[in-house]
């Protein structure tokens, strides 16, 4: 037996090369598919909420958010919901967890009676935790442009 190594020709180098194709094959497909899901991890919802100084962001109970658009559109979850079948909806959500604190967020142009009819709809589901949202305000002495 004779040990010894394989004779190379002079045209049958080593390849040393690394070939980047498929990697960048699937950065772009990855690269695809963020661009595709990331505007829908974001909440829809456009509202110009009131502003208040102290608007401060605290321990986060269980919640759910029930939003209410200047247009009169309402939201449970970020989910369009009519009026006529809110009240059902508020009413499995009491079954399942009572002791769930209801996030209202309404827009500032809303009329207040809208709000209230909001709050009584939550409450005769069973509802009692209610939070109003608000966005931080400006500094006092600042002035607010319209």
């Amino acid at each position: 037996m004779a040990f010894g190594r394989f004779p190379r020709t002079p045209q049958a180098k080593p390849f040393s090369d690394i070939n980047v194709t498929p990697l960048v094959d699937v950065m772009l497909v990855l690269l695809v598919i963020f661009i595709l899901t990331a505007p829908l991890l974001t909440s829809a919802i456009r509202l110009d909420l009131p502003q208040s100084q102290a608007a401060q962001a605290g321990e986060a109970p269980e919640s759910i958010n029930l939003s209410l658009s200047s247009a009169g559109e309402i939201f449970l979850n970020d989910k369009p919901i009519t009026l006529e079948d809110l009240p059902n909806a508020l009413n499995r959500v009491a079954i399942q967890k009572p002791q769930v604190e209801v996030q209202l967020r309404a827009d500032q142009a809303v009329p207040y009676g809208q709000v209230l009819n909001l709050m009584g709809l939550a409450q005769q589901a069973g509802l009692w935790r209610i939070g109003f949202v608000t966005a931080p305000g400006a500094p006092q002495g600042a002035s607010q442009s319209p």
